[in-house]
């Protein structure tokens, strides 16, 4: 069995749609999802709809990004509402049909905010971490602060005291390539940004991308 992981979707349902289909997943494998699956790209309600689907056909972990944080948050929060649009929010509305006026949280499914409110912080196996934003090496993660898991960016991650390298996404690679450092990868691939979505074969390194056009490519972590 195998585990994969995919960075941030943001909306961008044909790219998730392709990248699904393409790699290399079997019965029995594990697919983590990095968080930030709303916001910036025009489809999040056909992404939240896929990934629903995908999580009854497979061991499937949705973590949660700062996008779904500020999403759930702007239900009780004026002042997270007025910054959530401003950070991609307003694509998300849009997708749902929401014109500016009148109690936009109800156009959103329960099915969908059950989703959302069920995402969870960070996951640990025998050898990974996989978080959103980051990981400090000194820390446990339970440890960990909401700034850390969410909203801090990484421009270097070293091994984790428990030995773990760690999976994260959050940090927008733009040049459309993940990002490696001793301690473990960012595969960020900046989907959104017109590269790549990136779905990461965990233990070896090997990964399918694709992109809102449909297109898809292949490479590997040198040295994983």
């Amino acid at each position: 069995m195998k585990t994969f992981a995919i960075g941030d979707i943001h909306g961008c349902f044909r790219a998730f749609d392709a990248v699904v289909a393409a790699a290399d997943l079997a019965e029995g494998d594990t697919l983590v999802l990095l968080g930030d699956y709303v916001d910036r790209g025009p489809d999040t309600p056909r992404v939240l709809d896929r990934i629903i689907r995908e999580s009854g056909n497979r061991n499937l972990v949705s973590l949660r990004g700062n996008h779904e944080v500020m999403m759930l948050e702007s239900r009780e929060n004026h002042e997270m509402f007025d910054g959530w649009q401003l950070c991609g929010g307003r694509e998300t509305l849009e997708s749902y049909g929401w014109s500016g006026d009148g109690d936009w949280s109800q156009l959103i499914s329960e099915e969908h905010w059950a989703f959302l409110e069920q995402t969870r912080a960070w996951l640990e196996t025998d050898d990974y971490i996989f978080v959103h934003a980051n990981v400090c090496p000194y820390m446990g993660m339970e440890e960990h602060s909401d700034m850390q898991l969410y909203w801090d960016k990484c421009h270097d991650l070293k091994l984790h005291r428990s030995g773990r390298r760690a999976v994260i996404g959050h940090t927008r690679q733009r040049t459309g390539v993940p990002r490696q450092w001793p301690g473990g990868v960012c595969i960020d691939t900046a989907a959104v940004g017109g590269q790549w979505l990136t779905c990461l074969e965990v233990e070896s390194g090997e990964f399918t991308q694709a992109n809102q056009a449909g297109e898809v490519r292949e490479g590997h972590l040198v040295g994983w």
